[in-house]
């Protein structure tokens, strides 16, 4: 049973019932060597918001959605998902969530179509409804023509639709998403966008990792803000971004990176000069 820092509701001084996060992180540490890759870091994510964890490369942002999804067993701390812990209760975990992590590793010699199929049946979902929402995914992400075509033939944009899918195909609670959109063209960059906006307005949950703070600003209504293994900032959009012009301003603030340049330290660049 979870414990009374981890109820699953809390009163407000009204008596009304608040709707649990969709993921709650306590002193979550995670070291490799000597090398501290997330240092105790506590999370919120609202329920029902499309949420960005920002931060520059090395921030701890993959180690950090590793152990939130229970594909890294953290040092100290703990995780739930839907007010189920993660480590105590991973059957129910991993049944509430999808998950495209980075480097995404795929069953190369199955086509599209036979992907889809394995991955729902492996989810005890029935063969006829994964057939069903296999082809309607299919066409939605605009596989539908390369559907018999081996996933190893897949261009990366293909294979982030391809493996946003099989995330997709038991229609998750929450879904967690590491850099879904690096390497991808614009056509389907948009096609992906577009299936997640959908996915959210519903009611569900996505939590993607990036660093590109364009992006994070045009589609999340929630944003934390990781820096050398340690949150800077987490809240709304408009918390985050504060009195800052942009995302990204407020980005460079937060990680102590505004003023940062080359000076005088590389004169000898550029002019023709040798």
């Amino acid at each position: 049973m979870p414990d009374q820092a981890f109820e699953k509701t809390a009163d407000t001084a009204g008596g009304a019932r608040t709707a649990p996060p969709a993921v709650r992180v306590q002193g979550l540490w995670k070291r490799f060597g000597e090398q501290i890759a997330v240092a105790g870091i506590d999370l919120e994510l609202p329920a029902g918001k499309f949420i960005g964890l920002v931060g520059p490369n090395g921030a701890g942002k993959t180690t950090t959605l590793s152990m939130v999804t229970g594909l890294l067993r953290p040092d100290q701390g703990r995780v739930e998902v839907g007010g189920h812990d993660v480590w105590r209760d991973p059957v129910a975990v991993k049944s509430r969530i999808g998950v495209l992590p980075e480097g995404l590793r795929l069953f190369e010699r199955l086509s599209g179509r036979e992907l889809l199929g394995y991955s729902g049946r492996l989810r005890g979902l029935p063969g006829a409804e994964v057939d069903k929402r296999a082809a309607q995914l299919l066409d939605v992400l605009d596989l539908a023509g390369a559907q018999h075509k081996l996933v190893v033939d897949y261009s990366t944009g293909m294979r982030k639709k391809i493996g946003l899918a099989a995330a997709l195909l038991h229609n998750p609670e929450v879904l967690f998403l590491d850099e879904p959109f690096e390497g991808v063209d614009p056509v389907s960059a948009q096609t992906i966008r577009g299936v997640l906006e959908r996915y959210t307005a519903s009611g569900a949950t996505v939590v993607f990792s990036s660093h590109v703070m364009e992006l994070v600003e045009s589609l999340c209504d929630w944003v934390a803000v990781m820096a050398a293994g340690r949150i800077r900032a987490q809240g709304t959009l408009a918390e985050v971004r504060g009195d800052a012009t942009s995302l990204q301003n407020a980005f460079l603030e937060l990680v102590g990176a505004n003023g940062r340049s080359a000076g005088d330290s590389l004169d000898w660049l550029g002019g023709g000069a040798r």
